[in-house]
């Protein structure tokens, strides 16, 4: 699946080269982990992103991840999209996973929405969100969850994107820096 859609935010009369989404395959995952999707995960955690990692987050220890997550893939547990920019470079990812319990079939988790700092500002986590969510609709999730750090810019897209707040849990995750921070959790019915 790959999404097209034309921008440019200099002039917006103008059409431009825009990201390119697409759904990766476990092997594309696999492929893309040691450089591409390493460098995103990377770049957010030395953003200040707490997205389950400690600052410095080492390249390869990223690149691991990574490679779990195209094992969840190949298990239909877990669905990566991911951006590329007009060079063909990563600028953005998000993941949608599936909850594994039979009472939970209905539900799933947006995961790692990541966009890299030089691709900020230009509407791509709303239209990462929006490709996650709209999969989850047609096969049948009607209801996903998320939770990112309290006060954080993502809030700002969460909310903007119609999600609702369950509820905030002080001290729930340390951020890059290893300081507790709350987490706000989201649901939204799609």
């Amino acid at each position: 699946m790959t999404a097209r859609i034309q921008e440019n935010p200099s002039h917006p009369d103008l059409p431009a080269r825009r990201d390119v989404i697409e759904r990766l395959t476990p092997d594309a995952v696999r492929a893309h982990a040691p450089a591409g999707l390493a460098a995103l995960l990377v770049d957010a955690v030395d953003g200040g992103a707490s997205v389950g990692f400690l600052a410095p987050l080492e390249t390869a220890e990223a690149a691991d991840w990574w490679s779990g997550v195209a094992e969840e893939a190949e298990r239909g547990v877990r669905d990566v999209w991911a951006a590329h920019g007009p060079d063909g470079s990563l600028t953005g990812v998000v993941t949608l996973v599936r909850a594994g319990t039979a009472n939970g079939r209905h539900r799933g988790e947006i995961s790692r929405l990541l966009v890299h700092r030089s691709a900020r500002g230009r509407g791509l986590g709303r239209r990462l969100l929006a490709t996650a969510e709209a999969h989850a609709a047609a096969t049948g999730l009607g209801l996903l969850v998320l939770d990112t750090q309290t006060d954080s810019p993502a809030e700002r897209l969460y909310r903007g994107a119609g999600w609702s707040v369950a509820g905030t849990i002080p001290d729930f995750a340390a951020d890059p820096a290893g300081v507790l921070r709350a987490t706000t959790l989201y649901y939204k019915q799609v």
